[in-house]
């Protein structure tokens, strides 16, 4: 046991309990579910799957209805999908409706 560890381990990640959260939590943004794929006002701008016990999401750069520019990440932990929750939240709130 080292110092800073004070005998607590932190819980195992359950990548497909964490994906039932990061959807709610994306829905509560306001976010349509379609496949995989989170939608608002038809354009895609967020996607999230299960793979190897993680979980692979992606945010657009930018709205786009035709090509959109993917930005990847990877949720290990509990702490991933919070941050990632948290900056879809504030990209969604600097995005207006010029660029949708």
């Amino acid at each position: 046991m080292s110092d800073g560890d004070f005998g607590f381990a932190l819980p195992p990640f359950k990548a497909d309990e964490a994906l039932l959260k990061l959807k709610r939590d994306l829905r509560e943004l306001g976010l349509t579910e379609r496949e995989g794929r989170f939608e608002r006002r038809g354009i895609t701008l967020a996607r999230a799957n299960v793979q190897d016990d993680a979980i692979q999401a992606a945010r657009v750069r930018r709205p786009s209805r035709s090509s959109p520019e993917w930005m990847e990440h990877t949720l290990r932990s509990s702490a991933d999908l919070r941050d990632f929750v948290t900056d879809l939240k504030k990209q969604l709130a600097q995005w207006s409706d010029r660029d949708e």
